[in-house]
């Protein structure tokens, strides 16, 4: 005789099945490396040897931009090599290629977009506003400006733009600093370095390691230069005032922090003070760091400033500040007031997440499509910790962390390979309304996170355009997301001397749309539209 299962037995049983089945789901992971499968193999080549120069751990960026015109994002990868050889011929940038899907080719070959010095960063903008995007290469030597021809071939036009600085660079930023229609140009500078004045710096095991910044005692001046708008620019950087001080710069963001109408420079700076670069609207800028309340932690001591960022974390419609630092020290949320900002690490949930990594590469963006900013953090040592004897003794596994409504985070579940990461670029390479991510390893290969959009969240794209057809750098765009009100801002910097996609991605959540959208372009011009319903890439011409 047959036994049938008791039907509550049975009942139990489904509910263990749907229940274990629901937690496979939340533990699938919200992004999956496929670099390989997708054709995008590139390795960052630190070409560390027996004795260590510091830009070999320091380095190195990345970009997502649409070099080509075909609407797809394209990347575009800085080299390192050999820091002590000049002349190096063997190590260049690469380009890779979106065919529309989000596979890539290699296209470097004939693009002239090769740049053989060691690198450092990159930043993007049309700087000759005839509608492309152009490439500009922080190096340890010279920097390097490339004038993209709009078909993805580029030339080297730095001696007749004349900002070929040959400090060593790390991030820098286009931004138009006078309301003129056209973009400015900001460079951080980390030290004044090179391979002939290296320091010897023993670990505590007697291994030569890589210096601390302030084993130079050599902080290096900034450069700030203006568009003269005829494909040449002027160093500003005495007249301006941004020599008044100066620090060990690493990373750069731009954002209007007063709402007066004119961008500030935001510097995060190793080791000293930040500096905080307000805008007078005049030509001239003068540092308010300290009064602000964001040159150093809340403890009044400066931190090893790497990434940094600005956003609306809290959606009271002003600009809060993220820098990065280094293990042992948290991240720094500074939460603006309203003329001056308050450090919101530990009420926000980022100290006890962060402080165990050395954290280069971040930005906000809503990774999850929630409606809320996410962040993600590429992490690797700089020193060689004691008693450590793995094959990379500098790798930590990366940060990946959920935003939550009133500027609170979380740290998401994340398991993925370990290496020394440091610039990231974010942008949707394959066009299914998520935001992947890039991500630039030492002597590995480089990541290139898809995004699986697990809570199937809706999303808005918006694509700003300038007059000349170009992204519409800093612009600030308000909207109605369900019961909030909501500021975004089109950024291609930002993070560490990397650049993202410059198309706006808003997440929904529940929502089916957005509306009472307001854009404030960048020379203080509106416009209104009343819904953007989603799924859909609204393109917006400021001429419209």
């Amino acid at each position: 005789m047959k036994r049938s299962i008791p039907f509550l037995l049975l009942i139990v049983l489904l509910a263990y099945c749907s229940e274990k089945s629901e937690r496979a789901e939340q533990q699938k992971p919200w992004f999956v490396n496929e670099a390989k499968e997708r054709g995008f193999d590139f390795v960052w080549e630190s070409g560390a040897g027996d004795f260590p120069y510091n830009p070999e751990i320091t380095m190195g960026g990345c970009a997502m931009l649409d070099v080509d015109g075909d609407d797809d994002l394209d990347i575009y990868m800085v080299q390192g090599g050999s820091v002590a050889n000049y002349s190096q011929t063997e190590f260049q940038n690469q380009l890779f290629l979106n065919d529309g899907s989000g596979n890539f080719t290699n296209a470097t070959a004939d693009s002239g977009a090769g740049d053989t010095q060691f690198g450092t960063g990159v930043t993007t903008g049309d700087f000759d506003n005839d509608g492309d995007v152009d490439i500009y290469i922080t190096n340890v030597d010279a920097n390097v400006l490339l004038q993209n021809d709009g078909a993805g071939h580029f030339t080297d036009v730095t001696h007749i733009a004349g900002v070929g600085s040959t400090k060593w660079s790390a991030s820098s930023a286009f931004f138009d600093m006078d309301k003129d229609g056209d973009l400015d140009l900001f460079v951080a500078n980390y030290i004044d370095w090179s391979p002939e004045t290296e320091r010897e710096c023993p670990a505590k095991t007697g291994q030569l390691d890589y210096c601390h910044p302030q084993a130079y005692r050599a902080p290096s001046k900034d450069v700030l230069y203006e568009n003269n708008g005829d494909g040449t620019f002027t160093d500003v950087s005495e007249r301006a005032g941004i020599h008044a001080v100066w620090g060990n710069g690493l990373g750069v963001t731009v954002g209007d922090v007063n709402d007066d109408g004119f961008l500030d420079v935001f510097v995060a700076n190793d080791k000293m003070n930040n500096q905080l670069w307000m805008n007078k609207g005049d030509g001239t800028f003068i540092d308010d760091a300290i009064v602000s309340g964001v040159a150093v932690d809340a403890n009044g001591e400066p931190k090893a400033g790497m990434g940094t960022d600005f956003a609306d974390v809290n959606d009271d419609g002003l600009l809060d500040l993220l820098v990065v630092n280094l293990s042992g020290e948290t991240d720094s949320l500074f939460i603006n007031e309203g003329g001056w900002f308050k450090d919101g690490t530990p009420r926000s949930g980022l100290a006890s997440i962060t402080r165990q990594y050395t954290r280069f590469g971040t930005g906000f963006r809503d990774l999850n499509n929630d409606g809320f900013l996410d962040l993600y953090m590429s992490n690797g040592k700089v020193q060689i910790p004691d008693g450590e004897h793995s094959v990379d003794p500098y790798a930590e596994r990366n940060v990946l962390i959920r935003g939550l409504p009133h500027g609170k985070f979380e740290e998401v579940e994340f398991d993925s390979a370990v290496h020394t990461s440091r610039g990231i670029a974010y942008g949707d390479v394959n066009g299914d309304g998520a935001v992947d991510i890039v991500v630039l390893n030492r002597d590995a290969p480089a990541y290139l996170l898809i995004n699986q959009n697990l809570e199937d969240g809706g999303f808005v794209k918006l694509r700003l355009l300038d007059e000349h057809g170009a992204p519409a750098q800093d612009a600030v765009v308000r909207f109605t997301l369900g019961d909030r009100n909501v500021r975004r801002e089109v950024r291609s910097g930002g993070g560490y001397c990397s650049a993202h996609a410059p198309t706006l991605h808003i997440g929904l959540g529940a929502a089916d749309g957005v509306s009472n959208v307001e854009i404030t372009w960048s020379d203080g011009k509106k416009r209104v539209i009343d819904n953007v319903s989603a799924g859909s890439t609204t393109t917006i011409h400021k001429t419209e």
